[in-house]
């Protein structure tokens, strides 16, 4: 297979001095190979794809991003804020960084920064092994404002598209409005006519439709704030929703799982039912609403099925999100593996909930989200071991279980397996 063009570009720009930032917005100019049908969610299994990560020395100037608590102190026991440590054995030697922990041997742990192109491709390329359709690339609007926040962003974004192309997925955007300051909504609409106008996204062939129209995912609306207040307003997600729409969008409304009955985490505002009704498709929220088997069930039945009758009636589509556990020992010093994974039965049984409730497609969180536990990419069974820092295993199971599992998720949604709780894959 023929290298695309645009990898060789964005590898050359992964070291550029960020005055050059610019030039990852570019039009996409590379082969693109046939594979998913990127004219539909429908039938689909998706991934979020934080690609937040960053190391001291990838380039980028902002060191140990997302690694570690204090990003410019070095990444090592007492510095860290991951729950699960990624299995680096596929990637290119040149591309990992080495931390200040150790392994059992001896030998110095490494980690991967997302700033290069090839650990993206190398994820794209899993995506595709494993029957996976996609990702939904996270962009948070909070630091479009900062050139080197900036300067990241885009270059993931701009290796993700690459890599979707070369390995036949699909991707879209997806903006989340987390920490924007009371009028920050309109980044969004700024950054989107940028990577309009500059990088043509929309025109790639890799990116994700719907009805007819590019997907574009706003995540944040209607949340009640909790212990995270919101100062955007419900309004100025009503005006980006009309702009988008205006743009000839297919637009995605990343809501919190009280949506519906305005209750729990949702605003209590029947102006937010308005709102969600100028959108084409509903997505809420859920890591950490349940955190069992029966939970799962009950879930389905409270708030998946009515959720999908009001989102029908309504003429809109609706996503359910899943995750594979949850924990935040590390970032939160909450306990470790708080929700757990139970060797896979705790994603797989939410899968056969959404797809038993009527679900057409289905949002996995998160591909590479390693900060809180809910990755589903490799990830070791043997990580680091200094000075009482604990982390989270597969439970001894192989480091792509969790990709196996979620491309079987794709067939039981598509109907090329059974309905039936029972794991496809043997433990």
């Amino acid at each position: 297979m023929t290298r695309p063009l645009i990898l060789v570009l964005v590898s050359v720009l992964s070291s550029v001095p960020l005055s050059r930032a610019d030039e990852v917005i570019v039009p996409y100019q590379g082969y693109s190979n046939s594979g998913v049908d990127t004219s539909t969610l429908t039938g689909k299994v998706m991934c979020g794809y934080q690609g937040w990560f960053n190391a001291k020395g990838d380039g980028a100037n902002l060191g140990w991003t997302h690694w570690s608590r204090n990003r410019s102190e070095p990444f090592a026991p007492g510095n860290v804020t991951v729950d699960l440590w990624p299995d680096v054995s596929e990637y290119n030697p040149d591309d990992l960084f080495e931390t200040g922990f150790e392994f059992s041997n001896g030998e110095r742990a490494k980690v991967f920064s997302s700033y290069s192109a090839s650990t993206v491709n190398l994820h794209f390329k899993w995506m595709q092994e494993y029957g996976i359709d996609g990702a939904f690339v996270q962009r948070f609007a909070n630091g479009v404002p900062d050139p080197e926040k900036r300067h990241h962003k885009d270059v993931v974004l701009s290796n993700a598209r690459a890599a979707a192309n070369q390995y036949g997925r699909t991707y879209a955007v997806m903006y989340d409005l987390s920490g924007l300051p009371s009028g920050g909504v309109d980044r969004v609409r700024k950054d989107w006519q940028l990577l309009q106008s500059k990088m043509q996204i929309t025109k790639d062939p890799a990116y994700l439709h719907h009805e007819g129209k590019p997907v574009v995912t706003v995540w944040g609306v209607g949340f009640n704030g909790g212990n995270k207040p919101r100062a955007y307003s419900l309004e100025e997600c009503r005006k980006l929703i009309e702009f988008l729409k205006a743009d000839g969008c297919t637009v995605m409304l990343g809501v919190p799982t009280g949506w519906r009955t305005l209750d729990r985490d949702a605003i209590d505002d029947k102006a937010f039912h308005k709102v969600l009704q100028m959108a084409d498709i509903v997505s809420p929220w859920t890591p950490g609403r349940y955190r069992d088997l029966e939970g799962i069930a009950k879930h389905g039945e409270r708030y998946w099925k009515p959720d999908l009758e009001w989102t029908k009636s309504k003429g809109l589509d609706y996503l359910p999100v899943v995750f594979p556990g949850f924990s935040w020992h590390n970032l939160k010093g909450a306990e470790l593996a708080a929700i757990p994974r139970l060797k896979g039965q705790f994603l797989w049984s939410q899968m056969v909930e959404a797809k038993r409730s009527g679900c057409e497609m289905i949002y996995v969180a998160m591909f590479d989200e390693v900060d809180e536990g809910t990755a589903i990419f490799k990830c070791t069974n043997d990580p680091p071991t200094a000075n009482g820092t604990d982390f989270l295993t597969y439970e001894g199971l192989p480091s792509d279980y969790y990709l196996q599992l979620t491309g079987k998720a794709g067939q039981l949604l598509r109907g090329d397996l059974p309905l039936s709780n029972k794991l496809p894959l043997r433990n």
